[in-house]
């Protein structure tokens, strides 16, 4: 993938997938920005998937779930925001509460969201699934990245594997979270990463 800064948008040429069927798993709004940005602005009009039963307090989802669907609605992307089910993520990592940040429950974590979203995906006629959790500085890229592959080895989707914090979008993360005055939160999501 090759990012070019064009009108002050960085966007990126996706070779063999300017005509791709793509489900963006969404975090935040402040994440989110430039990845819906470098996709739209490469004719690439992912169908937003919000699927994190992670957060907590539900205030603190509701908070980032606003702001995500403000934005979306902003710049003209559908999205799916699904049901919050904390008790049904607690199940999930259940055993991993006291694992470090970037440690087994976060790669639980992982595996869980993209797999609901491998889900929606297949089910509804989907060419492809990727996320923006990598575009955080909190996670580790390599656990989002086995996590994507193995959701979607169940069915007939490709994991669309980006650093989305390179050449630039992490810069423009910035100037985005700016510009839209985005609540931005001071942690990963769960109550395991508020320590």
């Amino acid at each position: 993938m090759i990012f070019i800064l064009k009108d002050n948008l960085y966007l990126c040429t996706i070779i063999n997938l300017k005509e791709i069927n793509l489900v963006l798993h969404t975090c935040c709004a402040p994440c989110a920005a430039p990845v819906m940005e470098s996709l739209t602005g490469n004719n690439i009009h992912p169908v937003l998937f919000y699927f994190n039963p992670n957060i907590f307090p539900k205030k603190e989802y509701e908070s980032r779930r606003d702001e995500i669907v403000k934005y979306a609605d902003k710049i003209g992307l559908r999205i799916i925001v699904c049901k919050y089910d904390h008790e049904e993520w607690l199940d999930k990592i259940n055993g991993l509460e006291d694992e470090p940040e970037r440690g087994k429950r976060c790669k639980a974590c992982f595996l869980f969201r993209l797999s609901e979203t491998a889900k929606y995906a297949d089910k509804n006629g989907f060419d492809a699934v990727a996320t923006t959790l990598g575009a955080s500085r909190w996670k580790n890229l390599q656990q989002i990245t086995e996590s994507g592959i193995q959701a979607v080895s169940h069915h007939q989707l490709t994991f669309l594997d980006r650093n989305w914090r390179k050449d630039g979008l992490s810069i423009r993360r910035n100037e985005l979270l700016r510009q839209n005055g985005f609540y931005n939160q001071t942690y990963c999501g769960c109550e395991f990463s508020m320590r």
